[in-house]
């Protein structure tokens, strides 16, 4: 990468960085794409440059640190002795990790809200040529792969897993309700199971 390119990444990283700090302290509504740009030091211009306005670039933060949540738990099963379990282990395993990551750190979890889905998946659609979409493929080589001839449309199976992972959650995390983290996790991962089950071919 060049000092240009190297340049421009900065800016933007900078500008994402500003706007998810301003936006879970101040919220998105009290915050001015000038407050975005002041606090990270670098010419209004400069921010239109990478988003259309601050809505843009909160999709993009939620697109941002959704993949970053997965890109960490694929790490993490690569790296552990469930590298080469079963698919279906696999998987509990990543959502196991993100969960866990979300209940350490509640200012992002009301950051993503219950857009996990739409986070990981619908704008990664809508934003392929995004540098951050490496993640997608990353799973799809070190898991979806592994399934995709026995299972019909791994894709979507996914997004109804992270789908359900992230609306499921919130609550129980936040508040306890209906119950604890802990107390759900074992019905969540039983629903997993059973949607891979509905998509695997018999």
């Amino acid at each position: 990468m060049g000092k240009a390119e190297s340049n421009k990444q900065l800016k933007r990283e900078s500008l994402l960085n500003t706007a998810y700090k301003l936006f879970t302290t101040k919220g998105i509504h009290d915050t001015s794409i000038s407050d975005i740009v002041k606090e990270a030091g670098v010419a209004k211009g400069t921010f239109y440059l990478y988003f259309k306005d601050k809505y843009d670039i909160n999709n993009k933060l939620v697109y941002h640190r959704s993949t970053k949540l997965f890109e960490n738990a694929v790490d993490k099963l690569m790296a552990s002795d469930k590298a080469n379990a079963p698919v279906k282990d696999k998987l509990i395993f990543i959502i196991d990790c993100v969960i866990d990551a979300l209940a350490d750190n509640k200012s992002l979890l009301m950051f993503i809200s219950k857009n996990l889905g739409l986070g990981f998946y619908r704008y990664a659609m809508e934003t392929a040529h995004n540098e951050d979409d490496s993640i997608i493929r990353k799973i799809d080589e070190e898991v979806l792969n592994e399934i995709d001839s026995s299972v019909t449309n791994p894709e979507l199976m996914m997004y109804m897993i992270i789908e359900l992972t992230g609306s499921s959650i919130f609550s129980s995390i936040l508040y306890e309700k209906p119950v604890s983290i802990e107390e759900l996790k074992p019905h969540l991962y039983t629903t997993i199971l059973n949607i891979v089950d509905q998509f695997t071919i018999k």
